[in-house]
């Protein structure tokens, strides 16, 4: 078995570079060949995969968190030749899409031996496009309030993992509602909103956003959450952990294959992590686009 590793040495802080040569060690010991290609710069994972010739690898493999495999996706789902299957290292800070096809997501050794293993089986994936141009994403898409911290955490990323809550906080503290609209296979929704997000998986980073998502029923779970006070955003907020929130009167969920929004005024896009698009959005799944080593 010959795979393309595309490894972030910056991910998690650095600390996957440190890894590195026990990762190649494992691949070694179980009888995996390997080419290693470190990215470099943002956007680099998808320029790598995107211009490969797949056609000389039995699997791809992303090596980094959630914001690399978004990279890889793209690559993948944009190159012209060979789809190969696709294998996912967590060896970043997020980790959202690991958690659903491992038992452990924060084990890279059982992702080694579940690639090792050459047993992939089909996912689905989503496809957004934002102004003409189309992306690609396994776990989750997200606008509104989830954009808002996302960008924040980034203006603060040196005060390290504090960021988040910080940025949590701030946005709450101007917590605005917006005017969306949004048509789902044939539904309508219209209302004053905080957030929304569109998953394939049960996780958006450690949060368990949609607990019934499954990444191979041809289905996207949609969540919606309503105007609502601060005190009340922040009192509901540890349920997301759980799943709970889904209960809240505040919140909607549904699944559709197509869907399309509008908003007032237009709003930033979060794909996996990333700061990418902006509304107007039309969004689709997939059925089972590529093949996932779980």
């Amino acid at each position: 078995m010959k795979i393309l590793l595309i490894y972030n040495p910056k991910a998690a802080h650095g600390r996957s570079l440190k890894i590195l040569p026990e990762v190649e060690s494992e691949f070694i010991s179980r009888n995996v060949d390997f080419e290693l290609r470190l990215t470099d710069y943002p956007e680099h994972a998808a320029a790598i995969v995107r211009d490969a010739d797949l056609s000389a690898y039995d699997g791809l493999v992303a090596a980094g968190g959630d914001g690399t495999l978004f990279e890889t996706v793209n690559g993948l789902m944009k190159n012209e030749g060979t789809r190969i299957p696709l294998g996912v290292l967590p060896v970043g800070t997020g980790n959202a899409f690991a958690r659903d096809i491992y038992q452990n997501a924060a084990d890279w050794h059982e992702a080694v031996e579940t690639i090792a293993r050459n047993a992939p089986r089909p996912v689905d994936v989503g496809k957004f496009t934002s102004h003409g141009e189309s992306f690609y994403y396994l776990n989750i898409l997200g606008l509104g309030f989830v954009a808002d911290v996302v960008d924040t955490t980034r203006r603060l990323k040196a005060f390290g993992n504090i960021a988040y809550t910080w940025s949590v906080v701030y946005q709450t503290l101007f917590l605005r509602a917006y005017a969306l609209k949004m048509e789902a296979d044939g539904k309508t929704v219209e209302r004053e909103n905080i957030f929304v997000e569109i998953s394939n998986t049960r996780y958006t980073s450690n949060f368990l956003m949609a607990p019934a998502a499954r990444i191979d029923d041809g289905l996207l779970d949609v969540t919606l959450l309503g105007r609502l006070t601060r005190r009340r955003l922040l009192g509901a907020f540890p349920k997301i952990f759980t799943g709970e929130h889904v209960h809240l009167p505040e919140v909607e969920t549904f699944q559709a294959k197509r869907i399309r929004i509008e908003t007032d005024p237009p709003k930033v896009l979060t794909p996996d992590g990333e700061l990418t698009g902006i509304t107007p959005v039309e969004v689709e799944c997939l059925h089972r686009a590529i093949k996932v080593f779980r």
